[in-house]
């Protein structure tokens, strides 16, 4: 895990684009957002951040007998995906109520939650505040240093 002193946070009302540059200066695909109280509110992920090559799918309409009917998931995915790509804060393209691990979960806890939800980075928690994160890299080095034995 990387402790919190060393783990790049961002604030739901920061610009995007400073966002972007942090991430990339630091070369970190993604970072945890937190409240004013240091509760993880979001998760920035450079897929979040690419919204130049945002497309749109327009909500699927349904004509039937001559009324037309749009399929609300269709609607909620146009409305996310508009909100991304005008997005201007990291409140605005954050991936909200992310995947977290507490602080005393196992390796094999961890592991086994990022490969079922198939993440890169889990922000580590005590009482719903951020204290670090653990990457994909940080779960290999661990199980490798543990050796077969493990």
């Amino acid at each position: 895990m990387t402790p919190l002193s060393d783990v790049l946070v961002f604030h739901s009302d920061d610009r995007v684009e400073d966002a972007a540059r942090a991430m990339a200066e630091r070369s970190v695909g993604g970072a945890p957002v937190v409240d004013g109280d240091g509760t993880v509110i979001g998760l920035l992920n450079d897929d979040d951040l690419i919204v130049q090559d945002v497309r749109l799918h327009v909500p699927t309409v349904l004509s039937l007998l001559g009324a037309y009917l749009e399929l609300p998931s269709s609607q909620h995915k146009f409305e996310n995906e508009l909100r991304k790509a005008v997005g201007a804060t990291v409140g605005d393209v954050m991936s909200r109520e992310p995947t977290m691990c507490r602080e005393d979960d196992t390796l094999e806890q961890v592991a086994t939650l990022m490969h079922e939800e198939n993440l890169r980075r889990l922000p580590v928690v005590r009482d719903g505040k951020l204290v670090g994160i653990v990457a994909r890299g940080d779960v290999l080095r661990a199980l490798v240093s543990r050796g077969p034995e493990g």
